[in-house]
């Protein structure tokens, strides 16, 4: 493990569902608790949909999935629970940050850290990730450290990890391009013939790109060695996921010619589990999967959001219920797994590891202006010399 690291969208009508009080009439794009409670996972007593593969209950139940399952001794599962709670204390730490002006914007996690953690421990050594801008928790998987996140939202390195040394790529802003690298990658370890995969991160707004859906095509056609992994956080940005697609987002994977599978996002077991095997196919020369994991974008999209402009309160305190982190400390506490101790000792680590971040954050030096001309190309360029002469003259103007 490393060291501790504008406008409103427009309105269009909506029509009162039931449930909702007379007279109420929610944000545009919004919808009623209700409905999507059900959506996600079956109440108490009723079996979960049998399209979402569910091996952890929100009540910490353990359920077996036919197709679908894992063992997992006790370390494994207190071992997961730290991961949880340690990149969510990261995440509230780099919020807390940008709120106090420290970082130009974050992106949280807070909600999909279940789908993260499940799907990076997933991971061997060999293979390949490449992140959006929000995988923290892969991140931390893959040993980057958290100050280098915080590093690249501070604006004091355009990365600052090497992605050869953790197998990690560096984050990506544009949104679906990253899918092309992957499958690129997937495809040059398919040459190589070597014993690893391929796994992609993307949202449910990505899957609208034309960049993720060339590599679908370019994926199925060569039979390439990747996991799509999409998070279904269920709004790109504003815009809810009935404007994205009319069909679950994992059916989309057969039009293509590869499976597709939807998890419940915010169920460490079953991503670790579905993950896993995903992974071994992709290995094992069976070509591509695409992972929908079901799942809640708690905060905002960025710091720069207001979530409370688009989306119901109601909707977010359904999805509390489903809390990641709740249902395996539920688990453990069920199966005499691990006592108040083992809590407390998690917590104060918890706070040991924000407190840290915090400080080695705001001991980061700001760069020198030239170099933002390093690492553009591997050796010299001509025309990026002479713009670091032109621009280093320019600068030498306002020491007179």
């Amino acid at each position: 493990m490393s060291t501790y690291a504008p406008g409103r969208p427009p309105q269009r009508p909506y029509a009162r569902r039931p449930g909702l009080p007379a007279g109420v009439t929610p944000p545009a794009g919004a919808r009623d608790a209700q409905e999507w409670h059900v959506t996600a996972d079956a109440p108490r007593g009723v079996h979960a949909p049998p399209e979402l593969v569910q091996l952890l209950t929100p009540e910490g139940e353990r359920v077996e999935h036919p197709d679908y399952d894992i063992e997992l001794t006790a370390e494994e599962v207190r071992s997961l629970y730290r991961d949880l709670v340690l990149v969510r204390r990261v995440d509230l730490e780099a919020v807390a940050l940008q709120r106090q002006g420290e970082l130009g914007i974050w992106a949280s996690l807070l909600g999909q850290e279940a789908a993260q953690i499940g799907s990076g421990r997933a991971l061997t050594d060999a293979d390949m990730a490449f992140p959006t801008y929000r995988e923290h928790g892969v991140a931390w998987c893959r040993d980057v450290d958290p100050v280098k996140l915080l590093g690249l939202f501070r604006g004091v390195s355009n990365g600052g990890w090497d992605p050869a040394e953790h197998n990690f790529h560096l984050y990506t802003i544009v949104i679906g391009s990253q899918a092309l690298h992957a499958v690129g990658y997937a495809m040059g370890i398919q040459r190589d013939g070597a014993e690893a995969a391929t796994i992609v991160y993307f949202g449910d707004g990505a899957t609208s790109q034309g960049d993720v859906n060339e590599s679908f095509i370019w994926a199925s056609v060569f039979n390439a060695p990747i996991v799509f992994f999409c998070q279904n956080n269920q709004w790109a940005i504003s815009e809810p996921l009935e404007k994205q697609s009319k069909i679950p987002l994992y059916k989309r994977a057969s039009g293509f010619g590869f499976p597709g599978i939807r998890v419940d996002g915010n169920d460490v077991f079953a991503c670790l589990a579905v993950t896993r095997r995903a992974l071994q196919n992709a290995r094992d020369g069976q070509g591509p999967t695409l992972i929908e994991a079901f799942t809640y974008r708690m905060g905002a999209h960025t710091t720069s959001d207001d979530p409370t402009r688009y989306r119901l309160a109601d909707e977010l305190e359904a999805w509390k219920l489903k809390d990641p982190i709740e249902r395996v400390k539920a688990y453990l506490f069920k199966n005499q797994l691990a006592d108040q101790e083992f809590f407390e000792k998690i917590d104060a680590e918890a706070d040991a590891l924000g407190k840290d971040v915090r400080s080695r954050c705001l001991a980061l030096p700001d760069p020198p202006p030239r170099a933002i001309f390093d690492h553009v190309y591997a050796g010299a360029h001509a025309l990026l010399d002479e713009e670091r002469e032109q621009y280093l003259t320019y600068l030498a103007g306002f020491e007179r």
